[in-house]
């Protein structure tokens, strides 16, 4: 009798010590059971389509060639063209900065969302996302149970809500995409004539008609794990962020794999971003003859925090560990710019390419790192200007003067119109467009701001830009209900950094915004699916900091 209490106390202590651990446990075993339930094969080569092996016309007779060189999570201060120095100020991104150099810098580039998906969505299409409801971000199911697990164990000062039951109901990440009956860029060039190809990240839904594929893509190159090498590959440096929800979901779901055209996952060949400039070296090479449209869409430099070792050790003045690592992850998007452009000169097409250069949404506080949008205030997931205020740049020796800088405000809904313009292909008249060509912009052909409004949208939390003015509002679920919206009014044009709210003093302005989106708001659609998580942000300090009382804060629903 006495071993069988020992027994069962042991088994007891075991289940109780596992409980406590269990989110531990299960980012252990997903990637285990993950890689037996679906394997990932051995690398395979890619077989890009080639064009002909003599050009029907001069290179300068054809219409331009198109390279959208979009990264991830990239801030506003992660390149030196903005700072003079990234990182710990150290850190030159030649590369970068010759686009912009030989070419047009926009100091006043914005995001389509503060957030990957929608921001995506905008990009390709040129529309609002919440024109046909692709308002939220999809992400794994296991994201969910990770969360509220960290929930239940460490509440925080600041609490965040989850919808069980609507998580329930949430399609999966690959399901939940854009729908197919929006009209690409990708879409429009291949009716064009175009050759299309798509490397990198899609997140716009990979199953059935969502497919890059079936939206316009010859051929893609698709993120289809969350890696950028295997995490105890020799040649990579990790940092983890154990106390973060969706750093822990990454490496939950995390794997090192691509698939070509919806082929069966493989290993890419090398550290991801290098992995994706080979591929694209290639798609230049094999269709130097007939006019592409290249999407590189790096995964860099969102998380999980991966270096490839010859980087890191290339920067072995940068003392901190996570800072280092994320240098050395810009250090490779700064390469892959590099080899896309000498591949273009190599070809004799430079001078024929406009090449577009943005990233997603600003800078995540996930990465414990302070200044990644500086000068801005907020991270990714906030309206504030930190998480849509990015690096933008486009070069077209071509059409477009050298060393330009435009400084009215851009927005990726402007890339599709402006991409479609410059291959001379018709936008579509069964819907409205609302991005514009930023060409007659930049030439000064108009003279007229591109946007006199500009909104963002995720659920409650809202945001509008108007000549100058900014709007940020989003609900208080920490607070009792009826609680007010929490509403940030800024005079950008005074306070480009957000600093003073005036949202007291000038109720006028105040009143006049809010008109504005709700008359936006009347146009938009439902959400396709809702929003499961509301989960607390705070605006000056990065993850690894403690909320106090005081902090400016708001919720992000997704």
């Amino acid at each position: 009798m006495r071993k069988l209490f020992v027994a069962l106390l042991l088994v007891a202590v075991t289940a109780g010590i596992g409980w406590q651990n269990r989110v531990d446990l299960l980012v252990w075993a997903m990637p285990r059971l993950t890689a037996l339930s679906s394997p990932v094969a051995p690398n395979r080569p890619v077989k890009w389509s080639a064009g002909p092996d003599i050009a029907a016309l001069p290179v300068e007779q054809r219409p331009p060639n198109i390279v959208l060189i979009m990264t991830d999570d990239m801030g506003f201060n992660d390149i030196s063209l903005y700072n003079g120095g990234a990182a710990d100020g150290s850190l030159m991104t030649p590369n970068i900065d010759a686009l912009a150099a030989e070419g047009v810098r926009f100091d006043n580039g914005y995001a389509g969302n503060a957030i990957c998906a929608p921001s995506r969505a905008i990009s390709m299409t040129g529309r609002y996302n919440t024109r046909f409801g692709y308002e939220f971000t999809p992400f794994p199911k296991i994201g969910v149970t990770i969360s509220q697990w960290m929930l239940d164990q460490n509440p925080g000062a600041l609490p965040g809500f989850i919808d069980a039951e609507r998580a329930d109901a949430m399609p999966g990440v690959y399901e939940a995409g854009m729908p197919a009956n929006e009209i690409t860029v990708a879409e429009l060039l291949r009716d064009s004539g175009y050759y299309t190809a798509h490397i990198g990240k899609w997140h716009l839904g990979s199953e059935g008609d969502m497919a890059p594929n079936q939206q316009g893509f010859d051929d893609s190159l698709e993120l289809s794990g969350l890696l950028y090498l295997p995490e105890d590959d020799p040649n990579v440096v990790n940092q983890k962020f154990p106390h973060d929800v969706t750093d822990r979901m990454v490496w939950a779901a995390g794997k090192f794999s691509a698939r070509f055209n919806g082929s069966e996952e493989f290993a890419p060949a090398k550290y991801l971003t290098d992995y994706y400039t080979d591929e694209a070296v290639k798609v230049i090479e094999a269709n130097r003859n007939r006019p592409f449209f290249l999407y590189l869409a790096h995964w860099g430099p969102h998380n999980p925090l991966q270096a490839s070792r010859e980087d890191y050790q290339s920067l072995a003045h940068i003392e901190e560990h996570g800072l280092r690592v994320y240098a050395s992850m810009l250090r490779s998007l700064d390469r892959s710019v590099a080899r896309v452009t000498k591949a273009l000169a190599d070809n004799g097409l430079t001078d024929n390419t406009l090449i577009l250069f943005t990233s997603d949404n600003g800078g995540t506080h996930i990465i414990e790192q302070a200044d990644i949008n500086a000068p801005y205030r907020g991270w990714k997931m906030t309206q504030f200007e930190g998480g849509l205020h990015v690096p933008f740049i486009a070069k077209w020796p071509a059409r477009l003067p050298a060393g330009r800088t435009y400084q009215r405000a851009v927005h990726h809904m402007d890339l599709m119109p402006t991409i479609a313009a410059a291959a001379n292909a018709a936008l579509p008249t069964d819907r409205k467009i609302d991005g514009v060509d930023l060409i007659p912009f930049i030439l000064g052909e108009r003279s007229e701001p591109p946007h006199r409004t500009l909104f963002w949208r995720s659920g409650h939390h809202q945001s509008v830009l108007h000549e100058g003015w900014k709007l940020i509002r989003a609900n208080q679920p920490d607070q009792p209900a009826g609680t007010p919206q929490k509403k940030f009014l800024f005079h950008l044009s005074a306070d480009p950094t957000e600093q003073r709210n005036l949202a007291e003093q000038r109720l006028d302005k105040l009143a006049e915004l809010e008109a504005l989106l709700a008359a936006h708001n009347a146009e938009q659609v439902d959400p396709i699916w809702p929003s499961v998580i509301a989960g607390p942000m705070v605006i000056d300090k990065h993850g690894g900091q403690p909320y106090e009382p005081g902090d400016d804060y708001i919720y992000w629903p997704n």
